[in-house]
């Protein structure tokens, strides 16, 4: 008899989870409180321009393998475009690009560190022993540590610091270096950087969030099968003799379940089961989560600013900025698109700024923080003097991200749950991953598979990691 096969939560992990679900025959109903899908990868109407814009930009590493495999899978891939090279602009303001060469991993980015000119070559020999102290295996109790402390013992320089360690963490982690753990810090070196020479490649998406998630993903879901309810929102799953019998709606519908995933953020997870299930062991560490937020700032100009697609700027408020009118005519000369766009600023160019861990942030007004990513932009593009803001947007996620925090990983709980047929997905749940798309893929994968595994199949559906090259293994014994 087919198993009814309910998802509560059309996030990434929710989407995930219904996508391998289907791809192997088992149609799922999907629920999702909001009026469009996505979760925190999603975007909104903004009535002054007349088009979608995303919550916040959202990219992906080439070390990503589940995401990958995810858009593969659905035909997402054609929405993203690969940057084979990065620009950092230092505090001097100029532009380093960041590219591999033709070595094999871990040489492949040799040449690139070596050529940031905002570093010294003290800071340059800091940082190579750093990394090599850090891709070596280390044990449970130092991953464990705050990544401040370990960056200090390994006499780590201000400027590799603040100008090179923090630059990439708190663009992967969002988070402040004393509040992540070396085990998460260790994670996106090594994987981005160490162990394959294609780890670090960004593929960002060339068309807006809502287009990935609410369009094409959504036809490909309902043509197989699988149901979506929006603006269903899931008030409480309800048991019978130590299973699940299904989700009551806050409207007071109720929906059979003989499989259930529950795929929230994890503050919202606990409002929705029931007392004696909400008391047991495995959801104990569920309240000490912590959150961290991200902000991002949207700016249309009258002219362009830069022509770079993309920039990392160091030591400045402004993390990255994104040039999203040069990103999307990527996705217009790949489609030979004509655009019939009733935006009433199609012609002005559109950048976004990010700004990762921003509690500094709390206390200033939205006037206060634009002023001061206008003056960043000034004095790292002269022309954004010249250039008249049409229209201005800041959005914040509050709880954009899990914190990283020493010892997290406790509190992280697997994706099968004491009562065999409720799964949890989430990038907070236990994947090995910090809290990114590809942490949300795997667990949303990694629930799929306890759920076909009780339906007689044993498929393994997580992907496998990058091959670690053979030089990464002999150095560091990856």
């Amino acid at each position: 008899m087919p198993r009814h096969i309910v998802i509560v939560g059309g996030g990434l992990a929710g989407l995930a989870a219904a996508v391998a679900l289907t791809d192997r025959g088992f149609p799922c109903t999907l629920l999702e409180s909001r009026p469009r899908l996505g979760g925190r990868a999603s975007s909104f109407h903004d009535p002054t321009t007349g088009v979608e814009i995303d919550n916040c930009q959202h990219v992906t590493l080439g070390c990503c393998t589940n995401f990958r495999h995810f858009c593969q899978t659905t035909g997402l891939s054609q929405y993203f475009h690969r940057e084979p090279t990065l620009y950092f602009i230092g505090p001097q303001g100029k532009v380093d690009r960041f590219s591999a060469n033709a070595l094999p991993a871990p040489f492949h980015l040799t040449a690139a560190f070596a050529r940031l000119s905002y570093l010294s070559w003290k800071d340059k020999f800091a940082l190579a022993r750093g990394l090599k102290a850090l891709a070596r295996p280390v044990s449970d109790a130092e991953e464990a540590r705050p990544f401040s402390e370990w960056l200090r013992q390994h006499h780590q320089t201000d400027a590799a610091i603040e100008r090179f360690w923090l630059v990439v963490l708190v663009s992967a982690l969002s988070e402040s270096l004393d509040r992540i753990s070396v085990r998460h810090a260790r994670k996106v070196f090594v994987d981005a950087f160490l162990a394959h020479r294609d780890g670090w490649y960004v593929d960002i998406p060339t068309v807006p969030l809502e287009d990935l998630y609410g369009g094409q993903l959504v036809d490909w879901l309902t043509s197989r099968g699988t149901t979506i309810r929006l603006q269903s929102a899931g008030e409480r799953v309800e048991l019978s003799n130590r299973s699940v019998t299904g989700v009551r709606l806050t409207s007071q519908e109720f929906i059979n379940a003989d499989e259930l995933v529950i795929a929230l953020p994890f503050h919202r997870v606990m409002s929705v089961l029931p007392p004696e299930l909400a008391s047991r062991p495995e959801f104990r560490g569920v309240n000490s989560l912590q959150a961290a937020p991200i902000a991002s700032i949207h700016l249309w100009f009258d002219r362009p600013i830069t022509e770079l697609r993309h920039a990392v700027l160091v030591e400045r408020l402004c993390q990255w900025v994104f040039n999203r009118t040069a990103i999307a005519r990527t996705h217009d000369a790949s489609t030979s698109s004509t655009s019939s766009s009733t935006d009433p600023l199609e012609n002005a160019h559109y950048y976004q700024i990010v700004i990762s861990a921003s509690r500094n942030l709390a206390g200033q007004s939205k006037e206060q923080i634009q002023q001061q990513v206008l003056d960043e932009l000034s004095a790292v593009w002269p022309a954004t003097k010249d250039a008249k803001l049409l229209h201005a947007r800041q959005v914040t996620e509050h709880r954009a991200v899990f914190s990283p925090v020493p010892e997290i990983d406790n509190l992280r709980p697997v994706q099968q749950t004491s009562i065999a047929n409720l799964q949890l997905a989430g990038d907070w749940t236990h994947t090995g991953w910090p809290a990114t798309m590809e942490g949300a893929v795997r667990s949303g994968y990694l629930a799929a598979e306890n759920v076909l595994r009780r339906c007689g199949q044993t498929d393994s559906l997580v992907q496998p990691d990058l091959k670690t090259a053979l030089g990464s293994r002999l150095l560091f014994g990856l």
